[in-house]
């Protein structure tokens, strides 16, 4: 499963991952015109083996995931849905909050409550030593899924919670390298 599969990072992720051998790919977006976008391009690249399962969901309804968690057997999360561009988060401050927070704190507890084998979080090296907002809900977001991971290795369970920081991917929609 991978939310934020409309994105630029989370696009490349449902590319590289189609590579390797799976039953289906769960790509969910908030976004109408970015799913349609990737569930198109995905159609020519998948063999008739691989089920791509486009789902239109805001992350924050947590009903709504729910019920996706609980219909559809998912082993490994790729979060990659966040708002990542600085300015736009700087003038929306409690949009980006909501969305990159909240919609983490959804996907750990689901992720949590069915034991989904793997978890991985795409952060922000924004996050490390915030200095905007956008930076700082994507470090409160690193804090949520550390909290799963400690809940997790004191429980035993065999849930792995896990992140990766990425700085400027060049050609993604959040990049400054084209401001520049």
């Amino acid at each position: 499963c991978i939310t934020g599969a409309g994105g630029s990072i989370g696009s490349e992720l449902c590319r590289q991952i189609l590579k390797y051998r799976l039953k289906k790919l769960i790509i969910i977006d908030n976004s109408e015109p970015s799913l349609y976008k990737i569930n198109e391009e995905l159609k020519n690249l998948v063999d008739n083996k691989v089920e791509v399962i486009p789902l239109l969901c805001d992350l924050c309804d947590y009903n709504y995931l729910r019920k996706i968690f609980n219909q559809i057997q998912i082993n490994i999360v790729f979060h990659a849905a966040a708002y990542k561009h600085v300015p736009l988060v700087e003038q929306n401050p409690i949009a980006g909050i909501k969305n990159n927070i909240f919609s983490t704190k959804n996907i750990c507890q689901l992720s949590y409550e069915n034991r989904i084998e793997k978890v991985i979080l795409i952060s922000s090296d924004k996050a490390v030593r915030p200095s905007n907002i956008m930076g700082a809900s994507k470090r409160l977001s690193e804090l949520i899924f550390q909290s799963y991971a400690d809940e997790c290795s004191k429980e035993k369970l065999n849930t792995c919670f896990s992140m990766v920081r990425f700085g400027n991917v060049i050609g993604s929609s959040g990049s400054v390298v084209p401001l520049f």
